[in-house]
C-alpha cells in the first residue's frame, strides 16, 4: 500500500495590499508505505504539549504550535522512512485567468506532483495507492471535482487507478505531519528561515518552483 498525503500552506489570494496576502503558495505531498509510524510519532508530540494546550486542541498545527515542538517534530519526522515532495510559486507570476480560477490552478499543481512521483517511479504502478488531501473547500461539488480530476488525470497519463480522500487533519492524523512538512518549507520561501526547513532537508527529495 502507498500512502501520499497532501497539503498545502500559504493562500491564494492574489490582493497583495491586503495585509495577510502570502508572496508564496506552497503544495506538499509526504508519501510512505507504512502510515502507522507517522501516526505515533503525531500522537507522542501531542502528548508531550503543554496539558493547557493539549486539552484545547487534538491536533497538531505548525502555524499555531511552539517552535519547540516544531523542531521536535521534524526531527522525528526526519527520522522516519517517508519522503517529502513540494511545489512552490511566487503568485505575482500567475497568469490572471488562473487568479480567477483558483481551484483549477490548485488542481493543476497536485496533477503535476502526482505526475513527478509516477513519472519518477516512487511508487509502482501495481500498488494499491490513497491519496489522502487535507480537506480545504467546504463546497461539495469543488471537492468531487477534485476528486474526479485527480482520478481521470492518473488513469489517463499513467494507466493507474488511485484512491482519494478528503479528509480533516483531526480525521487523519498523518495530513498534521504533512502540514508541518508544508510550513516548514514554506518559512523558507516566505520569511527566509530555512531552521526547519535543514531538519527536513534529507527527506525532502524534490522542490520545483512552478512559474519563473
Amino acid at each position: 500500500m502507498a500512502y501520499i498525503f497532501l497539503d498545502e500552506s500559504g493562500d491564494l489570494g492574489f490582493d497583495f495590499n491586503k495585509k495577510r496576502t502570502t508572496k508564496y503558495f506552497v503544495v506538499t505531498v509526504l508519501f510512505v508505505d507504512q502510515k502507522r509510524p507517522i501516526e505515533k510519532l503525531v500522537r507522542k508530540v501531542h502528548a508531550g504539549l503543554r496539558k493547557k494546550h493539549r486539552i484545547r486542541t487534538s491536533t497538531l498545527h505548525a502555524a499555531k504550535e511552539e517552535s519547540v515542538n516544531i523542531l521536535r517534530f521534524c526531527r522525528g519526522l526526519a527520522g522516519k522512512n517517508c519522503k517529502v515532495m513540494t511545489i512552490y510559486l511566487d503568485k505575482s507570476k500567475v497568469f490572471t485567468d488562473l487568479q480567477n480560477e483558483k481551484h483549477v490552478l490548485y488542481n493543476y499543481i497536485v496533477n503535476i506532483l502526482l505526475d513527478r512521483i509516477m513519472n519518477r517511479r516512487l511508487i509502482s504502478k501495481k500498488e494499491n495507492i490513497i491519496l489522502v488531501a487535507s480537506k480545504r473547500e467546504t463546497n461539495k461539488f469543488l471537492n468531487q471535482n477534485f476528486h474526479d480530476y485527480i482520478r481521470r488525470q492518473l488513469k489517463s497519463n499513467h494507466g493507474t487507478e488511485i484512491a482519494v480522500e478528503i479528509k480533516t487533519p483531526a480525521e487523519e492524523k498523518c495530513l498534521q505531519a504533512v502540514d508541518i512538512a508544508s510550513w516548514s518549507i514554506f518559512r523558507k520561501y516566505e520569511y527566509g528561515d530555512d531552521s526547519y526547513y535543514q531538519i527536513l532537508k534529507q527527506i525532502i527529495i524534490e522542490e520545483n518552483i512552478l512559474y519563473k
